[in-house]
């Protein structure tokens, strides 16, 4: 028997996290469930059914909500009638996403994997059904009785979004902060802003703090210590594309 493709943990009581540890790229969902609605943040790879883990956990209407349109984040989107994403990326989930098929396939391939039973790489597409809600910095998803934030962080993507919690103190991070690569080395990436982003979040009252990737959750202060990385390299002139890949306590930055 193959192992099951998703691993799925309780944060609390109403909120989920729904990872896929098989894959190299390690990549976690989030489930936030009020009482009249549920936000799913990101939707995985999209090599096996986000949607049938989902409506185990909730019964509620679901918002498939995007911390930004690279294709580690909106594969499951296909599996959601309600999807968000902010307005800079709209186009990316209405064809006219910035790389070709084969190189999205040859990430996904990049490393061994025991990929789901009945998954075929060949078959691999990128979501292009459109979206039919933009965020915008400062919007408020109301799930009923539990309000979440859209705080728009560019840097890793144009459109880039962390989710928050003030009343929890909680920041869904997305791919702007998480124990790994910090990626600000691609064409539609933009070092500056990236670094900008992290100082904005550092400036919230944090107190947990759940990444798009990799090891589950950051201590509070996984935040001012990428602060003060993106500061030092800032300091140095070196927030310029193809800059390098510069390494720190238990993370990098590549840009």
């Amino acid at each position: 028997m193959p192992e099951p493709w998703f691993a799925v943990e309780a944060i609390d009581a109403d909120t989920f996290v729904i990872s896929e540890p098989l894959h190299w790229e390690e990549p976690h969902s989030y489930l936030l469930c009020g009482r009249e609605r549920a936000l799913l943040i990101d939707t995985g790879l999209g090599v096996a059914d986000m949607g049938a883990v989902v409506r185990r956990l909730t019964k509620l209407p679901v918002l498939a909500a995007l911390t930004h349109a690279h294709w580690d984040h909106m594969g499951g989107l296909n599996c959601f009638s309600r999807i968000a994403v902010h307005e800079a990326e709209a186009d990316w989930l209405s064809g006219s996403f910035p790389l070709p098929p084969q190189v999205v396939r040859a990430n996904l391939t990049a490393r061994p994997c025991p990929f789901p039973e009945g998954f075929r790489t060949e078959n691999y597409r990128v979501y292009a059904g459109g979206a039919g809600e933009l965020l915008r910095d400062g919007d408020c998803i109301d799930l009923g009785g539990r309000q979440v934030q859209v705080l728009h962080t560019p840097g890793h993507s144009p459109g880039h979004c962390c989710f928050y919690e003030a009343e929890r103190g909680t920041l869904f991070a997305g791919d702007l902060l998480y124990a790994g690569c910090l990626d600000a080395f691609y064409p539609t990436t933009d070092p500056q802003q990236f670094a900008r982003s992290v100082e904005r979040v550092c400036t919230l009252p944090l107190k947990r703090i759940f990444p798009g990737h990799h090891r589950l959750e950051m201590s509070p202060d996984f935040a001012a210590r990428v602060n003060a990385a993106w500061q030092s390299l800032a300091r140095q002139g070196l927030l310029r594309t193809g800059s390098g890949v510069f390494s720190f306590d238990g993370f990098q930055i590549h840009i």
